[in-house]
């Protein structure tokens, strides 16, 4: 996509040269329009479970927009050949089941013949414009603030090898198919205290955190010891259990975090891990982010945590 100009138009407010989560358009003076498209190929066998963790990873750019999903149509590749339709019929219920749970509604999509199954949603959702959260506007002295637990990609991949126990595996389907509709629970006063937000997935942890300091005047401060963990996830690091992502997003992002070589273990390899349907990364203020955790808990985020901090500095991921 960085090879196409950039689309200049009024209306339009991000897309992909602003290295947003959705695109977004105005409609009118109040309201702006959020428009998202996502898809993944299975990573756990059961097709119903699979819909839903699809669908909710695609929701969830909407919602680090902070906004609501209105309207979502499937996207579908499946080898009609090879599997039973009722296994296609599956998937879909699942992905309808999620994009109900979110309030919004299904309202049809495509479907291409393929080799390998993939599903996803094209979402439209929307959002007060005053109230639109941005990857970047983090301020100095923010809290940093993730939602859900590190390591989908290392516990999936060892599902996929059987080298998972079942409290791993259920564990990791159900962070992955809960819904980041923190923008739906919380309260105007404490969404009002939040100043950048992304969602955390393929790109791992490292490579959100450093979209949100792109505008260049940031450093992010991390604490790697309040880093929230799926169950195993640590372990599967140790093991090697580490997806062909998660080593490209060691090879990019390596080099703009200072300190690695301080943290213990293979702790370093979650910094990298790339998610499916990961939590939201949010810059919070700090005079707020002891309520907003509370309330994060209260609203059945139970992981949340807060994992770090901004500071003036260079564009940069600092642990300490």
């Amino acid at each position: 996509m960085k090879a196409l100009p950039p689309q200049e138009n009024g209306f339009l407010l991000t897309s992909w040269d602003k290295g947003e989560d959705a695109a977004t358009w105005m409609l009118d003076g109040k309201r702006t329009a959020i428009l998202t498209l996502d898809f993944i190929t299975p990573v756990v066998d059961d097709p119903f479970t699979y819909g839903q963790i699809a669908a909710a990873n695609a929701l969830s750019d909407v919602y680090a927009m902070g906004g609501r999903p209105l309207v979502a149509l499937n996207i579908v590749g499946f080898p009609i050949t090879c599997e039973p339709l009722e296994v296609l019929s599956e998937i879909l219920k699942g992905g309808q089941e999620r994009v109900n749970a979110a309030g919004a509604v299904l309202a049809g999509g495509h479907s291409v013949d393929d080799g390998e199954p993939k599903y996803g949603l094209a979402v439209f959702g929307e959002v007060e414009a005053a109230k639109m959260w941005r990857v970047t506007g983090a301020r100095p002295g923010d809290a940093l603030i993730l939602t859900k637990p590190l390591g989908t990609g290392l516990v999936a991949t060892a599902i996929k090898a059987g080298a998972a126990d079942p409290g791993e595996t259920e564990a990791a389907v159900r962070s992955m198919r809960a819904l980041n509709d923190l923008p739906a629970r919380l309260s105007g006063e404490l969404l009002a205290e939040v100043h950048a937000c992304t969602d955390v997935t393929g790109f791992s942890l490292a490579g959100h955190l450093l979209d949100m300091l792109s505008d260049g005047s940031l450093e992010a401060r991390l604490s790697p010891g309040e880093l929230p963990l799926l169950p195993g996830a640590l372990e599967k690091a140790e093991m090697g259990f580490i997806p062909g992502g998660s080593n490209r997003n060691t090879e990019l992002y390596a080099p703009r975090v200072e300190g690695l070589e301080r943290m213990p273990g293979a702790l370093p390899a979650l910094l990298f891990d790339a998610q499916t349907s990961g939590g939201l990364l949010l810059a919070v203020s700090e005079g707020a982010a002891g309520r907003f955790l509370e309330a994060c808990h209260e609203a059945g985020f139970p992981h949340a945590a807060k994992i770090g901090v901004f500071v003036e500095g260079p564009e940069r991921i600092r642990t300490w």
